[in-house]
């Protein structure tokens, strides 16, 4: 299944159905009177927020949702049907933008979240909603409201725990597939990763989930390469892992790079836990781990990790660490929750 993650949609709610002018004639009933019902409410467009689904694919395939519309009132009072309202199924993480993408309409971040996109237009008042002592017999209805037309934007944002940054072949890829059940594409080719991908990580009986995106380069906030596009899914994580190709020739360069990229890209991006991974050290002997890991500790104060993705060697302090990192970001403010629950006259 082919990952989307930005969908042009158009959508019409229902026009509501016209009001009936009808009278009441039956034997032996001399003053019948006005008994013309409502139209019925046309149906509504919603979009709501469902399990099972990480790509927005559907969407590609079907892109212009209509909802039925309200019939019209009869004779004998009666009203018309309301009309079938049509409901979008999006995965969680969804954002509703207006035309301009730029204008939030909804984020839907928890299952059975849901939000009113176009409401349906209001039935008409038959004839006998206009009967009064000084008009007994009116032979006028209203006709229905009509609909809502408007194109939306759907946008995904994956909502994991962590996320994966560093440049092409860093081992972003390498490291998922052997600390998770996901099986991404794994080749010695920049851009091997063209879609973003998720896997549960397990570690001391609790679980993570970790979503790794595109590698960046240099320019990517400005559209470069393929990070920009999916940059917007590692917003929502609460841990970002740079992971660093130690055994690149200028890894220090490259650190820079995505770090300034990370920064440009704004949205708060830059102020989240980062945890730095030097990977592929089975390449190297412990005195050149040792000596690279020094030159990088100059350029940061963070502590530095160690890894092989491919030998699995310091995988699982790594995992510690990003686990305990990880519940920081899920542990409540206390201070906050009691600020909020104070009462104010």
């Amino acid at each position: 299944m082919k990952f989307l993650d930005l969908v042009k949609v158009y959508i019409r709610s229902g026009s509501g159905g016209a009001g009936s002018v009808s009278f009441r004639r039956e034997k032996n009933i001399e003053y019948g009177g006005p008994d013309g019902g409502n139209g019925g409410h046309g149906g509504s467009v919603w979009v709501e927020a469902v399990e099972g689904l990480n790509t927005l694919i559907d969407f590609r395939y079907q892109q212009h949702f209509f909802a039925d519309n309200g019939k019209s009132g009869m004779g004998k009072q009666r009203s018309g049907p309301h009309g079938v309202d049509k409901v979008l199924k999006v995965p969680v993480g969804t954002e509703i933008l207006d035309e301009d993408q730029e204008t939030l309409l909804a984020d839907l971040t928890k299952v059975g979240n849901r939000a009113l996109l176009a409401q349906g237009g209001n039935g008409g008042f038959g004839n006998l909603h206009f009967k009064s002592s000084t008009n007994q017999a009116p032979r006028k209805a209203n006709p229905g409201q009509e609909g809502v037309e408007r194109t939306i934007w759907l946008r995904l944002k994956l909502i994991a725990d962590v996320g994966l940054l560093g440049m092409p072949n860093a081992g972003k890829s390498t490291f998922l597939s052997a600390t998770s059940n996901a099986r991404p594409k794994i080749a010695d080719y920049p851009f091997t990763t063209l879609y973003p991908n998720l896997g549960v990580v397990g570690i001391d009986s609790s679980e993570f989930v970790v979503a790794d995106i595109p590698g960046l380069i240099e320019g990517a906030h400005l559209g470069h390469g393929l990070g920009d596009l999916f940059l917007g899914h590692v917003e929502r994580c609460s841990v970002l892992v740079h992971v660093i190709d130690i055994t690149h020739d200028n890894f220090l360069n490259n650190f820079n790079i995505i770090i300034e990229e990370v920064n440009k890209y704004g949205n708060a991006l830059s102020d989240k836990p980062r945890i730095t991974v030097l990977n592929k050290i089975d390449a190297f002997s412990v005195d050149e781990r040792e000596f690279y890991k020094e030159q990088l500790k100059e350029i940061i104060d963070d502590p530095i990790f160690m890894i092989s993705a491919v030998s699995g060697e310091g995988i699982e302090k790594l995992l510690r660490e990003i686990r305990i990192e990880v519940d920081k970001g899920k542990t409540p403010n206390v201070e906050e929750e009691q600020g909020s629950l104070e009462w104010h006259p």
